[in-house]
């Protein structure tokens, strides 16, 4: 069986010796057809792009996000949505990998086959779903696996030692680690060095899994931390979006620009 696009990503980065760089954008911000437009232009230098979907209640979203997700929400951005903007990505970028990030309540109240097999049509690699923890997620994760689509494990600083096992145990190709206790955004509340002494802990219980480091990740912070498989860069590309409206320049062109020097401090 070949490989999925998740892992072919990783297997590129790992060949160029750098960590795989994952960018978060929320559908539909500041448009439908903008958010597809933004998503071609960063593709270009991100190895894997994460989609979330824009939720009024956002628990684990700082404020940059959150003010995507109400920028998505008030242009009327619905779940079907969200699934064309990723279709007509993967038609114009076959082997990028997508990953929807979101909150299990959409997914409930859209009924999880009917969602797995939206995802399918769309071509969606993964999923991230910030409040299904470990182990009520497993079930789910499973009906992931056996549609081809790679569950996203999250675990935090205070995960314990044998939590960590037993999570590891059960993720698929990638591994998400908040290196923070925070919503998104915030500063970094500790070292990097700090970070990835923790980092370390993980990978040397999963050797053969990919472990990402987000939340508090930018231009200034993300040089330091590329020793990690991977690293997911949300709020700060949320925020050009925001600073782009309100200087009325062109958005696309600037969150292009913010990736592209994010990439070129990792290389």
């Amino acid at each position: 069986m070949s490989p999925s696009l998740i892992k072919e990503a990783f297997l590129k980065t790992k060949k160029e010796n750098r960590p795989a760089l994952i960018t978060f954008t929320v559908a539909g911000d500041n448009s439908k057809n903008k958010s597809l437009e933004i998503l071609k232009s960063i593709s270009q230098y991100a190895d894997i792009c994460e989609l979330g979907f824009p939720h009024n209640a956002p628990i684990g979203d700082g404020d940059q996000i959150q003010t995507s997700s109400h920028r998505a929400i008030k242009n009327g951005i619905k779940i079907s949505d969200v699934f064309s903007i990723a279709k007509k990505f993967k038609e114009i970028k076959k082997t990028k990998p997508i990953i929807l990030m979101g909150y299990y309540n959409i997914i409930y109240q859209y009924g999880e086959n009917n969602f797995l097999n939206d995802c399918n049509k769309s071509k969606v690699d993964g999923l991230i779903i910030v409040d299904l923890p470990f182990p009520e997620n497993i079930k789910f994760a499973n009906k992931c696996k056996k549609k081809k689509k790679k569950f996203i494990q999250l675990i935090s600083p205070l995960t314990s030692h044998l939590r960590l096992k037993h999570i590891i145990k059960h993720s698929h190709d990638m591994i998400y680690y908040i290196s923070m206790l925070s919503t998104t955004g915030g500063k970094l509340k500790i070292s990097s060095k700090k970070i990835l002494e923790r980092y370390s802990k993980i990978k040397n219980l999963s050797k053969l899994k990919k472990v990402v480091i987000g939340f508090g990740i930018t231009e200034k912070t993300i040089e330091s931390l590329k020793k990690a498989d991977g690293l997911v860069v949300g709020s700060a590309i949320c925020k050009e979006i925001t600073d782009s409206i309100k200087k009325r320049q062109n958005i696309v062109t600037n969150v292009m620009n913010v990736v592209k020097r994010l990439k070129n401090k990792i290389k």
